[in-house]
């Protein structure tokens, strides 16, 4: 399959696909995957094709729950927050983008670690105030302290036990 570097512009085999951020920015990624999107995507449409679909962000106080899906296995990969923004940033790039609520500001999922939420589809429900993305991951991990899923935890006997291992270190990731 080819991919598309919208920086660099220009198509390349995904199996050749590196990096090409100058600096220290990638140096512990064999394969930046950033700038990144798959040829053939359903999301975005192209400018004009349709517009933009209206969610219900009244409902939420500006801000609405977005579900992060594995778009092959089903798994629950995250649930985060977007307010208008995060919604036209994701329908315009493909790439999943949130509302940071203690940051305070929006936050293109992966713009740290380079694990990228490719948006294959994305799932209204009836209420117009929730939405499913159905995402391919890109890297191993959707959870910032480093598990496939942030749903890494199940309650046993009154307590959390750890149900996956971690996919990375984060002190590696995240190097702050």
């Amino acid at each position: 399959m080819d991919v598309w570097c919208e920086k660099y512009r220009e198509a390349m085999p995904a199996a050749e696909a590196r990096c090409r951020h100058p600096g220290e920015y990638c140096r512990s990624r064999t394969a930046c995957m950033i700038h990144f999107l798959e040829r053939e995507r359903k999301i975005p449409p192209a400018a004009g094709d349709t517009p933009m679909v209206s969610l219900r962000f009244d409902k939420g106080n500006g801000l609405l729950p977005a579900i992060a899906q594995d778009w092959q296995s089903g798994e629950v990969l995250m649930t985060a927050y977007i307010n208008q923004e995060a919604w036209a940033a994701t329908l315009a790039t493909g790439k999943a983008h949130y509302w940071s609520r203690s940051r305070g500001k929006l936050w293109l999922k992966g713009e740290l670690s380079g694990h990228v939420q490719l948006v294959k589809e994305i799932l209204v429900d009836c209420d117009e105030d929730t939405v499913i993305y159905k995402v391919e991951q890109l890297g191993p991990a959707a959870c910032h302290k480093g598990f496939r899923s942030c749903f890494f935890r199940r309650v046993e006997a009154g307590g959390l036990t750890e149900i996956m291992p971690r996919a990375f270190d984060p002190a590696e990731v995240y190097k702050t």
